[in-house]
């Protein structure tokens, strides 16, 4: 269930809350590969899927940065603000790539409110999404998105 709030004061007490799970989705290769393709990167680890059946992990890995991508995905589906007039990215910290996440993996983000302080005419959030990948010990990807947002 996505978090509501609609004010900075609300935002503001939410550090600490847990914002719950999203679905789940697959990690398709079409995905990787349209990433490859948009962003130019076509190492063979993500992309030649028979020579990355003879390498370190067995197949094809996503991006890293395909994963972390995927936080603007899941942003949304943990949390939405009424009365927002203005919504920006500010920036990410301690990104991370824990273990790989192979092409065919069902994957899905966490959400936690781990910081937030007011800004002039606004709030400043810090929302740590973690990618966890079904069946792993470790997340393919931990961000902590920081967002600035405006309420009427």
């Amino acid at each position: 269930m996505t978090e509501k709030f609609d004010s900075v004061a609300g935002v503001l007490g939410a550090v600490g809350r847990d914002l719950g799970v999203t679905e789940w989705m697959t990690l398709s290769q079409d995905r990787i590969n349209l990433f490859a393709d948009a962003t130019d990167d076509h190492q063979w680890i993500h992309v030649d899927e028979a020579r990355a059946a003879a390498g370190p992990f067995g197949g094809c890995i996503a991006h890293g940065y395909l994963t972390l991508s995927l936080a603007s995905k899941f942003l949304p589906e943990l949390v939405a603000y009424d009365g927002l007039t203005m919504g920006v990215n500010y920036g990410c910290e301690r990104v991370r790539f824990p273990a790989p996440v192979r092409a065919g993996s069902r994957i899905r983000g966490c959400g936690e409110v781990v910081a937030a302080e007011e800004v002039k005419g606004g709030v400043q959030v810090t929302i740590r999404i973690t990618v966890e990948i079904e069946g792993g010990t470790r997340p393919g990807c931990v961000v902590d998105t920081i967002s600035r947002l405006f309420f009427e």
